[in-house]
């Protein structure tokens, strides 16, 4: 099974990750940011990664570290797991509405890391959440994961949805980049011969 455990302490955060792509959905979150976690839980339920994370983070002084650092343990972790990505699919993608909203995600696990983020929130807090470090969660995760990333919101006017929205579209886009390929199941999915990390 593709899976990776790992660590991760600076003086801003201490993260503990474990992550299985050929999961259930099963997850563990606890990050100290109640918004985070309701969308990590949703990554791991729609992606069916197992994803178990825990986060002491210095969320006295915002929740600026906890967020960005999560998505970079994440993105490790998913690196790792994925290995050398022999057999997969490489690419996903997923059109995904919630209520009034629509958003789609596509990805390319293809080793080049680059964010398109294309969406407008309506509130710049949910609680006491600032909504701008969703942009951040998501550029950490595509640097660390390697992974080719555009994020998309067409419409919507509930800040939560939109969120929401984009961390759902993400994992059903992951879900289908990693399946392995049952005709090209041996085969490096590149003419170069390699993935996860060359040019």
């Amino acid at each position: 099974m593709r899976k990776a455990e790992l660590s991760r302490k600076t003086n801003e955060t201490d993260i503990a990750v474990s992550l299985c792509i050929d999961g259930t959905g099963t997850r563990e979150i606890s990050t100290g940011v109640g918004f985070l976690d309701h969308m990590l839980e949703q990554l791991a339920r729609h992606s069916l990664m197992d994803i178990k994370i825990t986060v002491s983070g210095d969320v006295h002084i915002d929740d600026h570290h906890t967020t960005e650092d999560s998505g970079w343990a994440l993105g490790q972790a998913f690196k790792e797991a994925l290995g050398d990505r022999r057999g997969i699919t490489r690419y996903g993608s997923s059109l995904l509405p919630m209520d009034e909203t629509m958003s789609q995600v596509a990805v390319d696990l293809s080793g080049r890391p680059f964010l398109v983020w294309r969406v407008v929130l309506p509130s710049q807090t949910l609680g006491t959440m600032q909504t701008e470090l969703f942009r951040e969660w998501f550029q950490a995760f595509s640097m660390a994961a390697g992974i080719t990333l555009h994020v998309e919101n067409f419409y919507g006017v509930n800040t939560h949805h939109i969120i929401e929205s984009c961390f759902k579209a993400l994992a059903r886009a992951l879900r289908q980049a990693t399946e392995i390929d049952p005709r090209s199941s041996e085969e490096i999915p590149s003419t170069k011969g390699t993935l996860g990390g060359s040019l």
